[in-house]
């Protein structure tokens, strides 16, 4: 009785949340270890199932860079990386299409509609949803030297995005997964970070929340301490004195873009913890951390 006594506490706690997001639209970017298989992924699935049963609308964006890695090493392709980023050969583009598009994506939409959902995999391909063009990167080289501009193969920067298909699917309930390649004015195919295709698919969708699942609990202090909440005004400082730094960066940068852009709240979040997202979004105090305008 006392078990059944504090499940009734749980949806009670919930309640003010399930009403407050009632039609939200949350955008979900999954990656990291969370998608390392077993529980954690099934858990997954079934916490975003939750949310389009209580009436929110869940838009899930995943990377993929260890089963892309993986696939390469099978395949005998060497990898290279210039700050972070895969140089994406030709080769490695038909690679990184077919373990994005083809497998991971895949996955997730079996595994959702297996645990009764009812999702829909596409690319930034399907339905011209992200344009995209090359990226041109420019490394600093310090002092009075002009950056290097290198070349990282078919790697893409966000032109547009076309959100008429993710309308249609979000209209007839169906929970889109998105793999973040997008196409080119001649058809050609590019790969893109997948916090940045996050960030710019909330920001078109007016998103109420951006979730970004990551590998640690969220923006830690430079005591190792949870920052719960994070101002858009303060990040510039919290840059500078190098409380955010290395892997965090382009996560804080791709939610203050979509703030920016127009989404109500951004997420930083252990996509390791249990149930991580319906912590976050149903509890009073969350577990991770909030970047807010």
């Amino acid at each position: 009785m006392d078990k059944k006594l504090e499940t009734a506490k749980v949806l009670i706690e919930a309640l003010p949340y399930i009403q407050r997001f009632s039609n939200a639209t949350i955008v979900v970017k999954y990656g990291g270890n969370a998608m390392a298989g077993g529980r954690l992924e099934r858990e997954f699935a079934l916490d975003i199932i939750l949310m389009k049963y209580v009436g929110l609308n869940p838009v899930v964006v995943h990377g993929g860079g260890p089963q892309i890695g993986d696939m390469l090493k099978k395949l005998s392709i060497e990898s290279e990386f210039v700050d972070g980023m895969r140089v994406t050969d030709r080769q490695t583009m038909d690679v990184v299409e077919m373990v994005l598009v083809g497998q991971v994506n895949k996955q997730i939409v079996t595994l959702i509609n297996q645990n009764g959902g009812q999702a829909v995999g596409l690319s930034g391909k399907d339905g011209k949803l992200i344009t995209a063009r090359k990226m041109k990167y420019m490394k600093e080289r310090g002092g009075d030297q002009p950056p290097e501009i290198i070349d990282i193969g078919m790697v893409g920067e966000i032109m547009s995005i076309d959100t008429r298909i993710l309308h249609s699917l979000i209209e007839n309930r169906f929970i889109p997964v998105i793999a973040p390649v997008g196409g080119g004015s001649e058809g050609e195919t590019y790969n893109i970070n997948a916090d940045t295709v996050s960030g710019h698919i909330a920001a078109s969708l007016n998103a109420d929340k951006l979730i970004l699942l990551t590998d640690t609990e969220g923006v830690l202090d430079k005591n190792k301490n949870l920052m719960s909440t994070i101002r858009v005004d303060d990040v510039k400082g919290l840059i500078k004195n190098g409380t955010i730094k290395g892997g965090m960066l382009p996560k804080i940068n791709c939610c203050v873009e979509a703030l920016k852009g127009g989404v109500g709240k951004a997420h930083i979040l252990d996509g390791r913890r249990e149930h991580a997202i319906l912590l976050e979004i149903f509890t009073k105090g969350g577990i991770g951390t909030e970047i807010v305008i």
